[in-house]
């Protein structure tokens, strides 16, 4: 008689963690390659969650990233990461132009009691695929950036965490009247990740 063996997908708070702070990581090259912030050529394709994405080969870039989302890994095992905001701004003027927005929801009980949560690895990557095509299709419905851009990272922690003393206090950076584009979300059932990105709103008429 045929036997077969069924297997469980199962989520660790640590594996939450690395799953949430290596989608930011490419997340973020995402958004700077698709909003133009860097040069085209100096990305390269790579695959991950089922799709071509594009990686910076920006040597400066490429660190900032990496010990960012290391840096959020951390945060993120213990529960105490609220909100992760990329910030697009004017390179001469520092005027903010775009914020994408990370709000981050973590299950307090699997922080406190060190439980697992069940879920299976291709749905996660099915959420995340739908959230990176949203953003390589971000020039179809966000305005062109039209002038040389930089961007900047924040973190919203609780108020008792360890900061790095690479991080700096900042203001929110925030746009006044922005326009807002929900994008989709994701769940490992440990964190929730939704998405949103705001920009400034040119339209004069829209104030009338």
């Amino acid at each position: 008689m045929a036997s077969r063996t069924a297997s469980k997908d199962l989520i660790t708070l640590r594996g939450s963690a690395a799953i949430v702070g290596e989608y930011f990581g490419y997340a973020s090259n995402s958004i700077l390659y698709n909003r133009g912030v860097y040069p085209e050529e100096s990305f390269k394709k790579v695959k991950k969650y089922g799709l071509p994405m594009l990686l910076t080969e920006d040597e400066g870039v490429k660190t900032f990233i990496s010990n960012l989302t290391a840096q959020l890994a951390k945060w993120l095992e213990t529960g105490k990461l609220q909100r992760v905001v990329l910030v697009i701004m004017s390179k001469a003027s520092g005027e903010v132009l775009e914020r994408w927005n990370f709000s981050i929801e973590t299950d307090s009980e699997v922080v406190e009691k060190g439980v697992s949560r069940e879920k299976s690895d291709k749905e996660i990557m099915r959420e995340i695929q739908a959230i990176m095509r949203q953003i390589a299709s971000s020039i179809t419905y966000l305005p062109c950036l039209e002038e040389p851009c930089v961007f900047d990272v924040l973190a919203y922690t609780d108020t008792d965490v360890a900061v790095p003393f690479t991080w700096i206090e900042s203001d929110p950076k925030l746009i006044a009247n922005p326009q807002m584009v929900k994008l989709h979300s994701f769940d490992t059932k440990i964190h929730k990740v939704d998405t949103l990105v705001s920009y400034k709103n040119d339209d004069e008429w829209d104030e009338a």
